[in-house]
């Protein structure tokens, strides 16, 4: 019974039902009609018009829309729990030729107005220092905390304010949506580049760029073929991304795996260390205890010393949660 990560989740079968449909000849790359038909999609669900890329993983993701915002001798503000930060493997770095992380903090993993000035607030303006070129923020976050849309509000006003780009990391943004009951266009606020999750969601291997200064779209293009991102086949990840977002599916399983948190929380009581707002828990929890779950049949990750994670997803069998609920709350 796994609640390691909503990486290792089935596929929904529409998304493959979307794919064995586009399983014919048409344009190679980006050409065909499905890859196309995703800046009138993603304008339709922004409610304004916005250029959308479809890349294959998140790490590419964030880290070709970081390379839209920073030159190779900038840096990029972000929570030092991110997870372009410790999950990426230099990735950021890489894609940018050099750009450097600027760390900040705040509880939950998310970064404040005040954490994120008060990183730039230190660095000399002269020729010898990295200057900040970007806001990087991940919603929900690497601990399932969720901005809310006025402290993205807020968070965008800084950047404006100081000239920087500002990049949301939405590998569970569907998560966020759910859980605050709002608009996609009233979470991204003042955004420049969202990194659109699916694979987590329901998808197999899609992920979206959507840039709300369509402009920037034109050199990630060129970037997207030299990073070796520009598969020749693109229709298939354009058809998973239209899969998910017919009739809300993206919504629909987005919402099962918060609900099927809810309940894991419901069970874990003191033990929670940060908020569940999204489909990742965060436990207290003896090396002991965590043998005894293990010995249940239950899969998980050990986080840090007495913590333990848990994530669910859109299948997760409510048997398996349920039973991981009860057992959590006999120790």
């Amino acid at each position: 019974m796994r609640f390691f990560s909503d990486n290792a989740a089935p596929v929904h079968p529409a998304v493959f039902a979307a794919m064995q449909a586009a399983d014919q000849v048409d344009t190679a790359y980006d050409g065909d009609s499905l890859s196309r038909g995703l800046d009138r999609a993603m304008s339709d669900l922004f409610g304004r018009e916005v250029a959308a890329l479809w890349v294959a993983t998140g790490t590419a993701a964030n880290s070709l829309a970081l390379a839209a915002l920073t030159p190779p001798y900038g840096g990029v503000i972000c929570h030092r729990d991110a997870h372009i930060q410790n999950d990426e493997c230099g990735a950021p770095e890489f894609y940018t030729h050099g750009a450097k992380l600027l760390l900040g903090d705040g509880p939950g993993a998310k970064l404040t107005t005040e954490s994120a000035a008060a990183v730039a607030d230190v660095i000399a303006n002269d020729v010898h220092r990295v200057q900040p070129h970007a806001l990087s923020i991940t919603n929900a976050t690497e601990y399932g905390c969720v901005y809310t849309p006025d402290e993205v509000v807020a968070l965008g006003a800084l950047a404006r304010a100081r000239g920087w780009g500002f990049h949301m990391d939405g590998a569970r943004f569907a998560n966020a949506i759910v859980h605050l009951g709002c608009t996609p266009a009233e979470l991204t606020v003042g955004v420049d580049v969202l990194s659109f999750g699916f694979v987590k969601n329901g998808g197999l291997s899609a992920e979206v760029l959507v840039f709300f200064d369509p402009a920037l779209a034109d050199a990630t293009k060129r970037r997207r073929k030299r990073a070796g991102h520009l598969l020749s086949k693109g229709r298939y990840l354009a058809a998973q991304v239209h899969a998910m977002l017919k009739d809300d599916l993206w919504l629909a399983t987005a919402r099962a795996a918060n609900r099927a948190a809810a309940t894991l929380a419901g069970a874990a009581g003191e033990r929670l260390i940060h908020p569940v707002q999204a489909n990742e828990l965060f436990l207290r929890m003896t090396p002991a205890e965590a043998a005894s779950l293990r010995g249940q049949g239950f899969d998980f990750y050990d986080w840090a010393e007495g913590e333990i994670r848990l994530v669910t997803h859109w299948a997760s069998p409510e048997r398996e949660v349920t039973a991981l609920a009860q057992a959590i709350a006999a120790l």
